[in-house]
């Protein structure tokens, strides 16, 4: 009897469940269920972006009223919601109700999963999201998710090139304040270290002797003497010694497999971007502009990266750093071409005879044997040749220069082999018998 009787409360229960989720309104993106269909309304706007309510002061636009109704009293400044502690004042009773939790030391949202309470609704919900893994806000350009909407407005600025954070002391814009923050340190220095460091560099590397103002772009540095590369594309595989190198390469497939796009076009030759920093350095081609100047030679560069290479022809630094024979080299390239004398690689194949080289510049050359082009044309005679190498030595036969001279017999020559093969001749040497 009493097993009949469990069932049919059961029963009863699950017709109840049934006819209140009828009442119910879910959400068809995130599956979020909500008891008033306005609520339901107001929240699929962090799914689409709308911002119906726009102040009429500054244009401003909101998702929902009482954010408006908050943000006007910015400009109205009634605040006629007061603080019985402290005196504080607010626009908003819900505003004033949050505050006073600091007073009282109140969390009334806990999270049900680890425990963890929060004094504001709003903390308590972003909270959640470490646990659900939810992701409600979505870029429109290239796909990407974030679990907080002001994380998506930085990450929309690396597609539109938008730097609204200014540095008031050099002018240097930022995509967001914490950038502008760090690069503050530069200016004013650290505090609470003893002292404030106008300008210095406390952070020095071991290896090279260069110094940064923060200890992060110290890490960041060390890993050009190291190799270090720890930020890994999970798509290709490639490494990064820099989450930001990572994060620009991503674009590549993004673009590959259409879920981005290039929505940045140059007006002049209609190659496209997508990303506005990269075609505002692209333009530098058309324009000739070169805005990086070396103060010690006056030379001028399109790009900064550039102006950094060349600098180290006045100071002689080679930061990189053969890990087996201690050979360093002024340019990153240099060492991955000089490492392949080492491991015997040669990456660059001929996709014509199937011939393989250490260095891609070989290639190249290479491929003038099956395509009989010879770019490399002599002023005087109009004579071709393939390589620039041979150019520069049949160039000798009309000025007269005689770059090799044989110890011997005073005899010169102007090139290589005529030179071996007259020390062959003086030593009696026959460097072709087998």
């Amino acid at each position: 009897m009493m097993e009949k009787s469990e069932k049919v409360e059961e029963l009863i229960s699950s017709e109840h469940i049934k006819e209140m989720r009828k009442l119910l309104y879910d959400c068809d993106i995130c599956k979020k269920v909500f008891s008033l269909k306005c609520n339901l309304i107001s929240h699929r706007r962090i799914h689409t972006g709308e911002k119906p309510y726009q102040c009429e002061i500054c244009g401003k636009s909101f998702s929902d009223q009482s954010a408006l109704t908050s943000h006007e009293g910015l400009h109205t400044k009634k605040k006629p919601y007061h603080c019985d502690v402290c005196g504080k004042s607010f626009s908003q009773s819900c505003n004033l109700s949050a505050h006073i939790r600091i007073h009282t030391g109140e969390k009334p949202y806990q999270c049900d999963i680890c425990g963890s309470s929060f004094s504001v609704s709003n903390d308590f919900m972003r909270h959640k999201r470490i646990h659900t893994g939810e992701k409600p806000f979505h870029c429109s350009i290239c796909g990407s998710s974030f679990s907080r909407s002001y994380c998506l407005t930085t990450h929309i600025r690396t597609h539109t090139g938008e730097k609204p954070y200014r540095c008031d002391i050099c002018g240097k814009s930022f995509s967001d304040n914490s950038g502008l923050t760090k690069h503050k340190f530069i200016h004013i220095g650290k505090k609470g270290k003893g002292h404030i460091h106008t300008g210095e560099k406390p952070y020095r590397c071991d290896i090279c002797g260069k110094s940064f103002s923060q200890n992060s772009t110290l890490t960041i540095h060390k890993r050009i003497h190291t190799g270090e590369k720890p930020f890994h594309c999970d798509i290709c595989g490639k490494s990064f010694s820099c989450n930001s190198g990572l994060t620009k390469h991503k674009y590549i497939h993004i673009v590959k497999k259409g879920k981005g796009e290039k929505p940045y076009h140059c007006d002049i030759c209609g190659k496209s971007f997508s990303v506005s920093s990269l075609l505002n350095r692209h333009n530098r081609i058309h324009t000739g502009e070169t805005p990086y100047h070396c103060e010690i030679c006056g030379k001028s560069f399109s790009r900064n990266h550039d102006l950094t290479r060349h600098k180290r022809i006045h100071t002689g630094k080679k930061p990189y750093c053969c890990d087996i024979c201690g050979s360093s080299f002024s340019q990153s390239y240099n060492l991955t071409t000089h490492r392949h004398i080492h491991t015997g690689e040669k990456p660059y194949r001929c996709d014509i005879c199937g011939k393989s080289f250490s260095h891609t510049h070989n290639v190249t050359i290479h491929k003038h044997i099956h395509v009989g082009d010879k770019p490399y044309h002599c002023d005087i005679c109009g004579k071709s040749f393939s390589r620039n190498n041979n150019l520069t030595k049949h160039k000798r036969i009309h000025i007269g220069e005689t770059a090799y001279h044989c110890g011997m017999c005073r005899k010169s020559f102007s090139d290589c082999s005529s030179w071996a093969s007259q020390k062959h001749f003086h030593t009696k040497e026959n460097p072709y018998h087998s």
